[in-house]
Order: structure tokens, then C-alpha cells, then sequence
């Protein structure tokens, strides 16, 4: 049999329910790897080594007396660290100033317990979910960014330490930390995940992300995860979908919108020549792909979206900068301090165009299934100072639209390279299905070295 760490979710899940795995073995398994390479790629704040286990062996009794929780029983999880986790210390990346101890999980937390997941332990993020790096290394290469701010996340996943964790996207946080380390990573549409419990950085982008290694994973805990809070204002009350039975839709070929102006005004050489060859391959393996144009709106876009995340980040933080200003790193600060220096007439622009910005995308989706673009402009930098540019992301976080990171090949230099799909609000199904099409042409199996 190949060793426990390379089972996906879906893997485990399969195996546990059939009586063919146990959960204190795969968890005890997960743990000896954790051990073995976490002291260089340094992807977990803390891990609840204690915890883990005993739920790993509830867990195994529970499945022998065929009572299974859930679609997770026995599969353990990693948390990003802006997550509440009963019991646990969020640390938010940030100084003790900044640290809390929750009586309460937060609400994604609560339900992957009750789908019988166990959770590991809390993985590293950028301060506040921000710009300023944790100290994670990308498992491919250790002189280069896992990404942000989801690092710790994307890393522990890639590396094998876990098959599934979660994380958050305001801007491009889940999809490039993911499209880095050369891992799936969903971020689903804004409100169908509930974010009550998760540190905000801007309540009207910020998105919970899920990281793991193939579409049928990312569609077993979104189905999960969907579905309306009560206890979070900004919960959806669009019904979710059955979204593992829409992988079964994967069988048509998709049609797939191709944004040739959008590609080319910011990715490399390497990343443009790879796209172009990526949307090749799918349309010889039956795709129809077809060159779109992205609406006006989409002028204006970047800057708009930053705003709003600048005001409410500010607003988030205001108590507190107001007595530790001078304990934030530096790129929150000078974005908090940049914020007090706009005022409300900007930001109700700037959040009008977001709005007339998702509304004018509605119409592209009536033609295509889904965009094809890259996640990021180049592969990871080197370097751990930064966290690489979010700019292919941000459209789609600031309209508040379903997009998945998929690796699709590696680069020149032997780091991960990936695609980026986008469909239409509310429309995770069809999104998962064209992303599970695309999996056979993309045929990605590598993994970073041990």
C-alpha cells in the first residue's frame, strides 16, 4: 500500500468507511511526518498532538460500531490561525497584544467536527491575514514563498502533513498560496461559507478557503462547509448543492472563456506561454475555449476593491491600533493608516463598482462555463520578505465570485505552476465539475521532495 500521508480526503474517507484504514494509524502517520519536516518548512503554529489522538480514537471506535459521523470521519485537518478553535490560542499571526483563547469554535470549525473531521492543529498565516510573511517555507523549494496569507495552510498540505486544511481569501490568499505550492485550492463564493469566528480582515471580501490535492476532495468539504449561518450577517441564504454528485456532470466538456487583455497585462513570459499551451491541450481534449472580453467595469476594479478592504480592515482594528499601533508589522499599519485618510463618500464608490463590476459578469457566464487564467503572474519568488502579487485574483474576490487554483505543470526552475477557473456567482457546482474535467488533460502528479 503507499505510505498515509499521500491519501487524499476522499482516499480516507473511502478507506475508513470500508474498515480498511484507521484513524489512529493515519493520524499518528500524519503526525511522524509533521515531526520529520515541519522543523524547516515551518507550516504549524500549534498542533494538538493530545486532542488529535484522542478524537482519532473516537473516532475508530465509532467506525467499528458503524457509526460514522460524517463524510470526514477520521479525517484530520489543518486550521489557519485567524480561525477560533475551542480551547486553542489564536495567535492571528500577530503579537501576544493580539492573542485570544475561544470557549467557542468557529462556525466552519464546528462543522467539519460534526462531519467527523479531527483537527490537527493551527497552521501559520501573515499577520491579520495581511501582507507582513509568517516564517513558511515552500515545501518545493525553502528559498521561496509558499504565498499568503494562508501559508502555513497551502504548506502543510503540499508537504504532505495534511490532506486538508483551511484558509482564507480576501484578496488572493487560499488560490495563490495554493497555485505556489502546487496544491487545489477553492474559494467559493462570498457568504456560501459562513465567517463567524474567523478574524476579519475585510468583512465584505473575506472569504473561507479550502486547501487539499484534487476537485473531488475540494467538493466533499464544501459540501460540508455550505450553507446559511444564522450567527454570521453576511451568510448567504442561497441553497447549497449537492456538490460532489456535480462532479458527475464532468464527463461534458466545458466551455471555457479565454481573457486574452487580462492575461497579458501582468504575467510573465513563462506563465502567458504556459496558459496558452494549457488551453491548447483542453480544447484537443474537447473543450471549446473561446477568447472574451471582460466588461468596463473591470477598469477600476483592483483600486476599488482595495479600498474597501483598506476601511474595513480599519475599522476592524480601530480599538486596538489606537493603543498598539507601534506593535503592527509594517504593511498592515500603512494600510490601516492609509484607510483614515479616506472618507465615506469613497468607500460607498468604491463599493458601487464592485457591485456593477459582479453584475456586468453575469452576462459572460451565460456564454462560458467558466474563465481560464492564471493564478498568479509568475511561480513563487524567491524569497520569504513577500508574499507574491494577488493581482490575478482580486477581481474575482472583490465581486465576491467562486474561483479554484489547480496545478497544472512546473516551471523551468521546477516550482509548481497552476490555472486559475472562475464561474459565475453561486454557481460552485459548475465550477467543480469543469475543474474536475480539466484534472485528466492537466494530469499534475508531482510533489515536492521529502
Amino acid at each position: 500500500m503507499e505510505p498515509l500521508h499521500t491519501l487524499t480526503a476522499t482516499e480516507i474517507s473511502t478507506r475508513i468507511r470500508a474498515g480498511q484504514l484507521s484513524p489512529i494509524a493515519l493520524t499518528e502517520a500524519l503526525l511522524a511526518r509533521l515531526d520529520a519536516l515541519d522543523p524547516e518548512v515551518k507550516a504549524w503554529v500549534s498542533v494538538d498532538r493530545t486532542g488529535a489522538l484522542e478524537a482519532a480514537r473516537q473516532r475508530a471506535a465509532e467506525a467499528a460500531a458503524g457509526q460514522l459521523a460524517g463524510p470526514l470521519h477520521g479525517v484530520p485537518v489543518g486550521i489557519k490561525d485567524i480561525f477560533h478553535v475551542a480551547g486553542m490560542l489564536t495567535t492571528a499571526g500577530a503579537g501576544v497584544f493580539a492573542h485570544e483563547r475561544p470557549s467557542e469554535d468557529a462556525t466552519s470549525v464546528a462543522r467539519l467536527r460534526r462531519a467527523g473531521a479531527i483537527i490537527l492543529g493551527k497552521t501559520k498565516t501573515t499577520e491579520f491575514a495581511f501582507l507582513d510573511p509568517a516564517d513558511t517555507c515552500n515545501p518545493w523549494n525553502p528559498a521561496h514563498t509558499p504565498g499568503g496569507s494562508s501559508s502555513g495552510s497551502a504548506a502543510a498540505v503540499a508537504a504532505r502533513m495534511i490532506p486538508l486544511a483551511l484558509g482564507s481569501q480576501t484578496v488572493g490568499s487560499t488560490l495563490r498560496p495554493a497555485a505556489y505550492c502546487g496544491v487545489v485550492g477553492l474559494k467559493p463564493t462570498h457568504g456560501r461559507i459562513s465567517c463567524r469566528g474567523v478574524i476579519p480582515l475585510a468583512w465584505s471580501l473575506d472569504h473561507v478557503g479550502i486547501f487539499c490535492r484534487s476537485v473531488a476532495d475540494a467538493a466533499l468539504v464544501l459540501g460540508v462547509l455550505a450553507g446559511h449561518d444564522p450567527g454570521d450577517p453576511l451568510s448567504a441564504r442561497e441553497p447549497a448543492a449537492d456538490y460532489v454528485g456535480a462532479l458527475s456532470k464532468a464527463e461534458r466538456p466545458p466551455r471555457v472563456g479565454l481573457a486574452r487583455q487580462f492575461l497579458l497585462e501582468r504575467a510573465s513570459a513563462e506563465i502567458a506561454a504556459h496558459l496558452e499551451a494549457t488551453a491548447q491541450s483542453l480544447g484537443r481534449a474537447g473543450a471549446s475555449v473561446e477568447e472574451i472580453k471582460l466588461p468596463p467595469s473591470f477598469s477600476g476594479i483592483h483600486e476599488a476593491g482595495t479600498r474597501v478592504m483598506q476601511v474595513e480592515a480599519a475599522a476592524f482594528h480601530a480599538e486596538r491600533f489606537s493603543v498598539h499601533a507601534a506593535r503592527y508589522r509594517p504593511k498592515i499599519r500603512a494600510l490601516i493608516e492609509g484607510a483614515l485618510r479616506l472618507s465615506a463618500v469613497e468607500y460607498a464608490a468604491a463599493q458601487q463598482h464592485r457591485w456593477r463590476f459582479r453584475a456586468e459578469m453575469g452576462p459572460v457566464f451565460e456564454h462560458v462555463d467558466a474563465l481560464l487564467m492564471p493564478v498568479a503572474g509568475t511561480p513563487a519568488p524567491r524569497g520569504l520578505d513577500s508574499t507574491g502579487d494577488p493581482w490575478f485574483c482580486a477581481p474575482w474576490s472583490f465581486a465576491g465570485l467562486p474561483a479554484i487554483s489547480l496545478p497544472s505543470g512546473l516551471a523551468q526552475d521546477g516550482l509548481p505552476l497552476a490555472i486559475q477557473l472562475v464561474s459565475g456567482a453561486f454557481d460552485e457546482a459548475r465550477l467543480l465539475a469543469v475543474a474536475r474535467w480539466c484534472e485528466a488533460p492537466l494530469a499534475f502528479s508531482a510533489a515536492p521532495p521529502d
